[in-house]
């Protein structure tokens, strides 16, 4: 299939199947299975993958493209879309022959499931991790607790990340394909959370879990980069366009009921403060869907967009929030009843600001950059 057809095929399905398997979501609270199986007999869990994985090989800018349609759809169901589009780069960018077809097929192929686990209740998400390793003949012994690990309940490996014992820092990081299965882990469900309803987080408590070191990614040392740019540029990009799509379809909401909705015998669409507040959110939206696109095209050229990506996920997630806030407000109180779209959209929008990396993470990321051209710079006038 080329771009245009992908992208009529997931226009089709958002607009009609996937609404009443969202509705059927939101009111009961769980994800089926169903809803895996047919968003992988579609293709859709695939799309960014190559080829000769039995992907649909497909740019990084046009799975963005086709990225912003899927998020018009239930948050649940935009959130595996997007994971299981990513999550392969990061175990492929290190595999060995043997694990790329133990791993990463099977993944690309929709018959094994694997997530991101990164983040601690003790610690931020990188190189202050402190769940550790020590080696044993073929094995690893990991101690440790993880927590908001997404898809804790279906996940077949666990891509964790930690360190062997007595290093710090950026150093001793490992990447290991956890089975959910391995002696000594234990995974318990954390409770509901807020919005994307039906989607289940765990907490992983690792007690001498013995994992095979035939599961380690690339070497020791090499786990934050597995992380990083394996996995989490490309996904910072990719939560900016789901910002893009759900700000979207937030706008086509409130631009409706502004048409429908009648006060004092004038539309709200005729009144001027709803249409300043529709013309800023139209902007709003066009920016960051420019953001995503230009670090999604830098990163088909090959080139490094950790600053461009956080960007895009930092703006991204802020205007979601403005132009939902707004959406909600034009909606009235009848946006605030759970029987409003308007209202799953604005409690959805809230976790899109802590997936892979809140917005202070991502200004710390770009004012790095920042401060080293500056010092570049000065240093260059020194010698001028």
């Amino acid at each position: 299939m080329q771009f245009d057809d992908w992208l009529n095929a997931v226009k089709t399905y958002v607009e009609g199947p996937a609404r009443p398997l969202g509705e059927t979501i939101e009111q009961t609270g769980q994800v089926p299975d169903a809803v895996w199986q047919d968003l992988n007999e579609r293709g859709f869990l695939r799309l960014a993958a190559p080829e000769a994985y039995g992907g649909a090989g497909l740019t990084f800018v046009e799975y963005l493209q086709l990225l912003e349609q899927f998020a018009h759809m239930h948050g649940s169901m935009r959130v595996i879309v997007h994971v299981m589009n990513s999550l392969w780069r990061s175990v492929d960018s290190k595999a060995t022959p043997e694990q790329r077809e133990r791993f990463v097929l099977p993944l690309v192929q929709g018959k094994q499931r694997i997530t991101f686990t990164l983040t601690e209740p003790n610690s931020g998400s990188g190189a202050d991790i402190k769940t550790t390793a020590r080696r044993e003949g073929d094995e690893y012994i990991l101690n440790g607790e993880k927590w908001m690990i997404i898809f804790s309940d279906v996940a077949d490996f666990f891509l964790l990340f930690c360190r062997l014992e007595g290093t710090s820092g950026g150093e001793g990081t490992l990447a290991l394909l956890v089975p959910r299965d391995a002696p000594g882990l234990d995974i318990e469900l954390m409770p509901p959370a807020m919005g994307i309803t039906g989607t289940n987080h765990g907490h992983l408590t690792l007690t001498d879990c013995r994992v095979p070191v035939s599961h380690r990614l690339g070497a020791e040392g090499d786990g934050l980069d597995v992380a990083f740019r394996g996995f989490l540029d490309p996904s910072r990009t990719a939560i900016g366009m789901t910002c893009v799509g759900a700000a979207a379809r937030s706008l086509e909401l409130a631009a409706q009921h502004a048409l429908d909705r009648v006060t004092f015998g004038k539309p709200l669409a005729k009144r001027q403060t709803i249409q300043m507040w529709l013309a800023e959110m139209a902007t709003d939206i066009e920016a960051a869907r420019r953001l995503c696109l230009y670090a999604g095209a830098l990163f088909d050229a090959g080139e490094a967009i950790s600053t461009q990506a956080a960007m895009a996920k930092l703006f991204g997630t802020e205007m979601l929030q403005r132009v939902t806030d707004k959406a909600l407000q034009i909606h009235g109180g009848s946006g605030y009843f759970k029987s409003s779209e308007i209202e799953r959209l604005y409690r959805d929008a809230r976790m899109q600001r802590f997936e892979e990396g809140t917005g202070e993470i991502q200004k710390m990321v770009i004012v790095r950059d920042v401060i080293t051209r500056a010092e570049r710079k000065r240093s260059e006038s020194s010698w001028s």
